[in-house]
């Protein structure tokens, strides 16, 4: 009897678990989407986009502009673009309790977190150097190199990438590819999740980016770009 209800439980737990895992990345990726409207937002209020928070700066922006000092590794900057899902120290979570990642390009001498440095550098010539690759086999530290692009090398370069570490986040990030994303570099990876037994190891990062024609087209008409 005992067997019997055993099983009958575990029947019940395993599709339950599976649907909690599932809300918290539904939830994960709503929180991600509002990231990626603050910023819009604050690019739009201020000529910019914010530099990422330090792991001392409690969600603000660090520093208030110009050149970052963590451009690659920091984390997104909650407090400074007025959002919520805080964490006692102001940084934004995602439904796993992990710190929302945040990467902003600093090409053309930072002119992107720069106040007018988009405007002042024109956006004929102001190109991002964050790189999205489907796999860190192949990749150097500045190129997709022999792994698949997700993003253009061009002037069409995402200017932002945010990403949650994922359910493993406490624990994990020991795969090749999520190691990709913490390395402190301008190429990140971003694919389906696999498992812990897949050749690269377990991945479930979440990642999304930040298409530089949206920027450039809600900034234009809001008259902060001509």
């Amino acid at each position: 009897m005992l067997i019997i209800l055993s099983l009958a439980l575990g029947g019940i737990l395993v599709p339950l678990n599976a649907r909690i895992e599932q809300s918290r990345e539904i939830a994960t990726k709503q929180i991600l989407n509002e990231v990626n409207d603050g910023l819009l937002g604050f690019a739009i209020r201020n000529g910019r986009l914010p530099c990422p928070a330090s792991a001392t700066s409690n969600g603000n922006e660090n520093p208030q502009g110009g050149v970052c000092n963590n451009s690659y590794n920091g984390y997104v900057p909650a407090v400074s673009l007025g959002l919520g899902h805080l964490d006692a120290q102001g940084y934004i979570l995602d439904a796993w309790g992990n710190r929302l990642r945040y990467a902003v390009a600093k090409a053309s001498s930072s002119a992107f977190t720069t106040t007018d440095g988009m405007k002042n550098a024109g956006l004929g010539v102001l190109q991002s150097e964050l790189l999205i690759c489907a796999s860190a086999i192949g990749t150097t530290a500045s190129s997709c190199g022999a792994a698949t692009s997700l993003t253009s090398i061009s002037n069409n370069a995402p200017p932002v990438i945010i990403f949650s570490v994922g359910k493993n986040g406490a624990t994990g990030g020991t795969s090749t590819d999520e190691k990709a994303n913490l390395d402190g570099n301008a190429v990140f990876i971003s694919h389906p999740p696999t498992p812990v037994e897949a050749t690269t190891g377990e991945f479930d990062d979440m990642v999304i980016w930040l298409s530089p024609n949206i920027l450039y087209g809600q900034m234009v008409n809001a008259g902060q770009l001509p």
